[in-house]
């Protein structure tokens, strides 16, 4: 029997082990609530203004939005069905195909997702904060006060990962319903500026490298979640049906429309009335330029709203998973240090550098990346009939050796191949207009191809080398694998290393 949540200012305990049944107190709809409101923000509608900042009409940039979500939902969904099943998070689900010590690939993605995601809710909710406490007070947008306004944002940010999964949660319950109203009264503010007809800025021979730019860096949006809907998605009983949580991820990505739309929406305005914004790919500042001032406190409210809730979903879960690769470090310590690097790093990206627009790019190439390690996941679940090991999985975390998932000294080589080669395809073949062209991003006349080719790499090679190289009966539990086949070998048991 469940047991009653623990209070809000109780700070969490949990790191990476199995999460005892009895303390499977969410819901799907908690993980729709956490989904949606980690995307329902500022920083989410800055990636729905790509469209108009790279070209395209408004009609155009609404075709590119809608495919860029929903073909994101689509790839992202099954990934939140890992939780339930093993308790734990994605990254330590990924033992069973990567292998006991391949594991740190989907750790180590997760965490530079993190931190990029992280930086770019603080930066565009810091600046939108900054430039709106301008307009309205009059105070001065200097170096002193965007330190001020980061450093504090980042804090309470922080402070909600410390105390972990039911505070964060809270903060998303509130986020979700005040966001989403703030962009209902935004389109208020809008509506007599906005003219569907505007019709963009891009040649003919560019529409399609733009279109497809632009819908993947509305992709990457959703897919950035893959390795972290585990986080959340372990605390829902694993007797919840698969479908009920595959559908929360998947309608928690629909309902990101509501920020993607205002983006593109706002932009298209900002294009008409106020072009050097837009020239000078400043979504924020044309923004606060064209809204009516009664707006502009709104505009803060949504900037603080909005980018706690990015960076609390960002921030817990590469706290979460640094403490999956050094163990001796707890939830809460990994959490306070991961969380005063990305600080750091952001006080240097900010004002030693300008990344506003290369955070962009390094968010699309290490989605380039995430997703084939997605497919690789999503591939062995379905060969496995979804059936894992719990004992197995925490080998590595509770410094072992052996198990149903150690195959080669504690490397899957099988999934690690699919994964890399389908990585490095994608990143060679990527081509985002003005930002980065990867070395074979010409070869299909300007459009990037990446994810495309990356997601098939990693499906038709995994899958081969699966069939061709058989991994153990053992792995597959009972019922034997489905579609591929498997071999008669002996595991090796769980020890302990003796100390030299």
């Amino acid at each position: 029997m469940a047991e009653q949540p623990p209070p809000l200012t109780q700070v969490e305990t949990n790191g990476i082990e199995r999460i005892p049944d009895a303390e499977r107190t969410a819901t799907p709809f908690d993980l729709f609530r956490l989904a949606f409101g980690g995307a329902n923000t500022f920083s989410t509608c800055v990636l729905g203004a790509f469209p108009i900042l790279f070209g395209l009409s408004f009609w155009q940039g609404l075709a590119a939005t809608l495919l860029g979500v929903v073909a994101g939902a689509l790839i992202l969904c099954p990934m939140a069905i890992f939780g339930p099943i093993n308790g734990t998070n994605n990254a330590v689900s990924s033992s069973a195909h990567l292998g006991v010590h391949g594991r740190i690939v989907g750790s180590f993605l997760s965490l530079l997702t993190a931190v990029a995601f992280f930086s770019l809710a603080v930066w565009s909710s810091g600046d939108a904060l900054v430039g709106g406490a301008n307009r309205l007070f009059g105070m001065p947008r200097s170096t002193l006060s965007y330190a001020v306004a980061y450093a504090v944002f980042a804090g309470l940010v922080l402070v909600v990962c410390t105390y972990g999964f039911r505070f964060m949660l809270f903060v998303n319950k509130i986020a979700v319903v005040s966001a989403t109203l703030l962009f209902v009264l935004g389109a208020v503010a809008f509506a007599g500026d906005f003219d569907p007809s505007y019709a963009g800025m891009i040649t003919q021979d560019m529409f399609w490298p733009a279109f497809i730019g632009s819908a993947l860096i509305v992709l990457s949006n959703p897919v950035s979640f893959g390795a972290f809907l585990g986080d959340w998605s372990r605390y829902i009983p694993a007797s919840t049906p698969h479908r009920r949580v595959i559908a929360a991820a998947f309608l928690s990505q629909i309902a990101t429309l509501v920020p993607f739309l205002f983006g593109l929406t706002t932009a298209s305005i900002i294009a008409a009335k106020a072009p050097s914004f837009v020239e000078g790919q400043d979504f924020v500042g044309g923004l606060l330029e064209i809204a009516p001032q009664w707006f502009f406190l709104p505009v803060c409210l949504l900037a603080l709203i909005g980018g706690m809730s990015t960076g609390t979903t960002a921030l817990y879960g590469t706290g979460l998973d640094f403490s999956s690769v050094f163990p001796r470090l707890s939830r809460v310590q990994a959490t306070v240090l991961v969380g005063a690097l990305a600080i750091v790093f952001i006080f240097v990206g900010r004002f030693g550098f300008d990344l506003v627009r290369s955070i962009s790019t390094f968010a699309t190439l290490i989605i380039t990346c995430t997703t084939p390690w997605m497919v690789v996941m999503m591939l062995g679940l379905f060969t496995r009939r979804g059936w894992y090991d719990p004992e197995a999985l925490q080998v590595f975390n509770r410094r072992q050796r052996g198990g149903r998932y150690w195959f080669a000294h504690g490397w899957n080589w099988r999934g690690m191949t699919a994964w890399w080669v389908a990585a490095v395809v994608g990143v060679l073949f990527t081509n985002i207009p003005g930002q980065f062209v990867g070395p074979l991003g010409d070869l299909a006349g300007g459009v990037d191809v990446s994810l495309p080719l990356s997601i098939a790499v990693a499906a038709v090679l995994f899958l081969a080398l699966l069939f061709v190289f058989p991994e153990p009966r053992a792995v597959y539990g009972p019922d034997g694998p489905r579609l591929v086949r498997s071999a008669d070998v002996e595991v090796p048991a769980i020890t302990v290393p003796v100390p030299a």
